[in-house]
């Protein structure tokens, strides 16, 4: 994991006499080292207004710092257990804050990850100077749109078909992050997303024909065909989709098709999909806007699930840090654990009958 200072979050056009960098062929320069790590939330919370004031926006950020200085405490090994419910100073339920709520998801009020394992950020999103209360622009609420009747329906089936299974029954029921498979959320994408616990930094190579993002959370890497003026065929479900690029004007624009079924399927609140159709298109926007910002943009559509397309934009900012391998899982004995555990409980209530 790569802890990095990290610039203002801010997409704001720079003035002076910055010039967009090219790469030898005149095409706008993307290389380098980003990271996309915010505290505002994907979809939007107690308000209606996408842009906050810049009180809230600055009481945000404060309430994040204060998190996460009474998470880097040191550990007092004669301390007592922790009450029912933990004892940190999180605030009562409805008024809890984005950040409070992914450090409950961490481990939260009685333990769990401490402040030196996570880098969520603790700036919120800020776009032409204004501070953002959610990445989600569009619809004008910031939410996700609701599913169509399909689409319940689609989940509604994959919700049976699993519980014919035990949640440890079998290798293929569990998520493909403990299957070590893709990583935790959605920072690889599309959309690329942060995931509001660590590891949100990307290095992107750029050639003439190609574009290689590289996420560190589980080195996850997308490659976007940029020759390429068609999609693979539908059979063809590649991690991530299929991606193909094209330039308008100093905007690279992308379009993902033929995402693997396997993670349209999963439904974790850090994934957008809400299990999606193999019908699903992500669009994509990346602009350089300034010497430490690469403004990027996506609409995902799906009208067998979606009632409406939805839009989000954040500022991926640059780092000068190196980007690390991700190494949690090399080695990972959890998966088989999980699935051998599973089996002694079993044995456990057999032998009791």
């Amino acid at each position: 994991m790569s802890v990095v200072p990290v610039p203002d979050v801010d997409a704001q056009t720079p003035g002076g006499n910055w010039v967009v960098p090219r790469t030898p062929d005149g095409k706008p320069d993307f290389q380098g080292n980003w990271s996309n790590e915010t505290q505002t939330p994907l979809e939007r919370m107690g308000t209606q207004q996408l842009t906050l004031a810049d009180e809230q926006a600055a009481a945000l950020e404060k309430r994040a710092q204060e998190v996460e200085e009474f998470r880097n405490r040191p550990t007092d090994p004669n301390e007592p257990p922790a009450s029912k419910g933990g004892d940190t100073p999180l605030a009562p339920p409805g008024q809890k804050t984005f950040v409070e709520r992914i450090a409950e998801a961490a481990g939260g009020a009685v333990g769990g990850y401490n402040g030196f394992w996570l880098d969520p950020g603790n700036k919120v999103i800020r776009i032409d100077g204004k501070p953002r209360s959610s990445i989600i622009v569009d619809p004008p609420d910031g939410r996700i749109p609701a599913l169509t009747a399909e689409g319940k329906q689609r989940m509604e089936q994959r919700v049976a078909r699993l519980r014919q299974f035990g949640e440890s029954d079998h290798p293929e029921v569990r998520s493909l992050s403990d299957r070590c498979i893709t990583s935790f959320g959605s920072n690889a994408g599309p959309p690329m997303l942060p995931n509001y616990f660590y590891n949100n930094n990307y290095t992107i190579v750029q050639t003439p024909d190609h574009l290689m993002i590289m996420t560190e959370m589980v080195h996850d890497a997308r490659i976007v065909r940029l020759s390429a003026t068609r999609h693979a065929p539908p059979q063809v479900h590649p991690w991530f989709g299929d991606s193909i690029g094209h330039w308008e004007g100093d905007t690279l624009v992308v379009e993902t098709t033929n995402i693997n079924p396997a993670q349209l399927a999963q439904t974790s609140p850090l994934l957008p999909y809400r299990g999606a159709s193999e019908q699903l298109k992500v669009t994509e926007r990346f602009t350089r806007t300034g010497p430490d910002v690469l403004l990027y943009k996506f609409t995902v559509e799906d009208p067998s699930t979606f009632t409406a397309p939805f839009s989000g934009e954040l500022p991926f900012n640059r780092i000068d840090e190196k980007i690390y391998e991700y190494a949690c899982h090399e080695g990972n004995y959890a998966l088989p654990g999980i699935l051998a555990g599973a089996r002694a409980e079993e044995a456990a209530q057999a032998g009791k009958k």
